[in-house]
Order: C-alpha cells, then sequence, then structure tokens
C-alpha cells in the first residue's frame, strides 16, 4: 500500500528535552493510524511538526511526495493536510451551513468578500449540506454554531475539513471533554471515515484507539518503540511495560 505521509528521524529538543527523539513514523493512505503514549511522550510535539507549527530541528516530513518539513503552516492544508480542533476556526455567529460554505469557496480559491453572492450558489448550499448530513449535523444545519453542543462543534470541524477537501486529518484528542453520548458519535463517525479519508488520531481513550485503528504506533520519550495492528501492540511486551500495564 502507499504511504501517503512519511516522516524520517524527526528530532525536536526544548531546551534539554528531546521532544521528538529519531522519530520514524509512516501513514499508509486510506488507514487510521493511532499514535498513542504516556503524559510527555512527545505526541502534540509530532502532530504539531505534521502541521507546521512547530518546525523540527532535524529529520524531513513527507506528504504524497512533497518534502513539507519547513513549509509554512498556513500552506499546508492548501495540499491536503488538516489538524481539526485547533487550526480549524469555526465562526459561531454564523450557521453550520454558513460555516461549510465558507470552507468550499476557500477551496475553491475565493476570497471572503465574494461571500455573499457565493452563498447564494446552489451548487456550494447543496454540498455544505451534503458535508453537514456526513457528520449527522443535517437537522441542525441552521443552527448557530454558538448553540451547538461541544460534541456537535467538533464534528462540525471534522466536517470543515472534510469540505476543504483534505487528504489527511490530524485529529489531536477529538473525544476531550466528551460526554458518553457525544464521545459515542464521534466514534462511530471516525468509524464511518475509516477507508475514506487517512487519519493520524492521537487520543487518551485507548477503548477508542483499540476499537478505530488499523495500526498503532506507540511513543515513549519522544521515540516511537512499536507500530502494529491492535492485537500485535496488545501483545507486545515493550508496549505493555511502557505503557498500558502488566495487564
Amino acid at each position: 500500500m502507499t504511504a501517503l505521509l512519511t516522516v524520517c528521524q524527526l528530532h525536536k529538543s526544548y531546551g534539554g528535552v528531546r521532544a521528538t527523539d529519531d522519530l520514524n513514523l509512516e501513514v499508509v493512505s486510506g488507514e487510521l493510524h493511532a499514535v498513542i503514549g504516556p503524559n510527555g511522550a512527545g505526541k502534540t510535539t509530532l502532530i504539531s511538526q505534521l502541521s507546521g507549527n512547530v518546525f523540527p530541528d532535524s529529520g524531513s516530513i513527507t506528504f504524497n511526495g512533497i518534502n513539507v518539513t519547513h513549509m509554512a503552516e498556513h500552506a499546508r492544508p492548501h495540499l491536503g493536510i488538516a489538524r481539526t480542533y485547533q487550526i480549524t476556526s469555526l465562526i459561531k455567529s454564523m450557521s453550520v451551513v454558513e460555516n461549510l460554505q465558507l470552507a468550499i469557496q476557500a477551496k475553491r480559491g475565493h476570497s471572503f468578500k465574494f461571500w455573499k453572492p457565493y452563498a447564494a450558489n446552489k451548487e456550494v448550499r447543496k454540498g455544505a449540506h451534503e458535508y453537514a448530513a456526513r457528520v449527522d449535523l443535517d437537522d441542525r444545519s441552521d443552527i448557530q454554531v454558538a448553540n451547538l453542543s461541544h460534541g456537535e462543534q467538533r464534528r462540525l470541524e471534522v466536517a470543515m475539513a472534510l469540505a476543504s477537501d483534505a487528504k489527511l486529518l490530524l485529529l489531536d484528542e477529538p473525544l476531550a471533554g466528551l460526554g458518553p453520548e457525544e464521545a459515542s458519535e464521534m466514534i462511530t463517525l471516525l468509524n464511518a471515515l475509516k477507508g475514506q479519508q487517512t487519519i493520524v488520531l492521537i487520543e487518551h481513550d485507548m477503548d477508542a484507539v483499540f476499537t478505530l485503528a488499523d495500526r498503532i504506533s506507540v511513543m515513549v520519550y519522544g521515540h516511537i518503540i512499536a507500530t502494529g495492528d491492535p492485537d500485535h501492540i496488545r501483545q507486545n511486551q515493550d508496549v505493555q511495560h511502557a505503557y498500558l500495564g502488566e495487564d
């Protein structure tokens, strides 16, 4: 299978702390690849380097055959890299469908000043409703974003990334702060996206990770100590000692 994302010998230090240390990672097109590890393992630093929010000290990041190691953060979405929940901005005074229309508009290269005539475009409005339906917000499409629940806003951010035609979704703890019902809805959504989108998932909810992931990489002290399918990771003794515990 084809690798969409390849990370080679990534190093990033803050003072004497090595946040990523000779880190190698390969994400195959169409897979949901989870990255797990204890607090302080370097997961957020890794995803920040993938999104361009942080540049590595050395090493390389290749996306879809293009070296993006030192590409500006704002340029990466144009290639198809979307980091949700932190990069995606929701305009809370506008409705669900209006936010999605803006995402479609941005992808097509139209500036914000053309919003009004573009909003009247039936094709764009139809597309916005279709993306809302993909994240189960079709019955909330005309609701102001400020009036959505936390979980609904997170699902809308996924829809915004989809509407921008993202090839790679970087999801940084999408279940954080969600109650059981909303967490279940997010898991259902991510499961539905498997095979359709390439996803890198950072998540502390191990039940969700082992339910969703095609492959899992385990980080400890900035280094990936194991990568494999969920069964392989469960049985890996190094992982058990370092992270999952003896049981």
